[in-house]
């Protein structure tokens, strides 16, 4: 562990900055933590630093709306040369009211996963994942499709009804958020939750022997930003109460704690997603065996669209 370095994207606050912390109290010798603005995840790495005593944060700067951005970021690690041990695709939040495309065209919910392909992409193509490296990315609950007010699209009736069949299309006018899909906050992030469990099981079909990569939901942590775009009411009156009533609610620490867990997971799981036991949002995590998360078709199909709209693409081993 002392030998290992981790790269956390989405530190400057909440389930990053926890997961930050954790990290190097658990002895990494290397925690590489990432933000939009260098000057503020600058501040963040040296914030870390004095609360634990240990000098082993590197700021990165990293926007995941902006390819540009990515493929400076990659720049930087590629000068660094280390191998990374543990990938911790952590940014993502909860959509407003109002439709939001991000400068490449890509519906602000989805958009963390897609800079999140092209940052797990480029260090595979640049070797700087170690022949054991741990992926984890951040799942949510409501991609189970059981969670009250969030529900997922059905991306075959979608394809049928206005894409000739064709579900890396439809995928695709979710991602990019088309005109003709109508926008919903809750539902745009859990198809953004859901299209997270498709591409790991994707990427681990993809990953050479020894990798592995897991989708795991922090479960429910009102406390980060991730809910900084919901409405008044529910930020006054809905927040609060699930705070009040036992297993609707966790610590940023708490909720952390399950990304390090995944850490250790073994090959045999990988592409997996862990969550809350069905219907809760707190508490152990275990692997959701719903169909619709398992469906290959539907991985493959995300996985494609993905590509398409990142413009990268890590092949299917022949």
């Amino acid at each position: 562990m002392e030998h290992s370095i981790a790269l956390v994207t989405g530190t400057t606050s909440g389930l990053g900055y926890a997961a930050a912390r954790l990290l190097a109290a658990e002895g990494r010798r290397e925690v590489i933590v990432t933000g939009r603005s260098l000057a503020r995840v600058q501040e963040t790495a040296a914030q870390l630093a004095a609360e634990i005593k240990k000098p082993v944060f590197t700021p990165l700067e990293l926007d995941l709306d902006k390819p540009s951005s990515v493929q400076s970021a990659l720049a930087e690690l590629v000068k660094g040369g280390l191998p990374i041990d543990f990938l911790l695709l952590n940014a993502g939040m909860v959509g407003g009211k109002k439709r939001v495309l991000t400068v490449a065209g890509i519906e602000a919910t989805h958009a963390p996963l897609i800079g999140h392909h092209q940052l797990t992409i480029g260090l595979l193509r640049a070797n700087l994942l170690s022949p054991n490296a741990r992926i984890v990315i951040a799942g949510a609950e409501p991609a189970r499709g059981d969670i009250p007010m969030f529900s997922y699209t059905n991306v075959a009736a979608l394809a049928a009804a206005k894409y000739n069949g064709d579900r890396s299309a439809a995928v695709e006018a979710l991602v990019r958020s088309r005109p003709d899909v109508k926008y919903e906050p809750n539902r745009a992030y859990a198809d953004a939750k859901l299209l997270v469990a498709w591409w790991a099981a994707a990427l681990a079909r993809r990953l050479p022997p020894g990798m592995a990569v897991y989708a795991v939901s922090p479960g429910s942590a009102p406390d980060t930003k991730a809910v900084r775009n919901l409405g008044p009411v529910m930020k006054s009156l809905m927040i609060p109460l699930t705070k009040l009533i036992p297993g609707m609610s966790q610590t940023p620490e708490a909720a952390s704690r399950r990304y390090l867990q995944a850490s250790k997971f073994g090959t045999d799981v990988s592409g997996l997603f862990f969550a809350s036991a069905p219907k809760k949002l707190t508490g152990p995590i275990e692997v959701m065996r719903h169909p619709h998360l398992h469906d290959r078709v539907n991985q493959e199909a995300a996985w494609k669209a993905i590509v398409k709209v990142s413009g990268v693409d890590f092949p299917h081993p022949q």
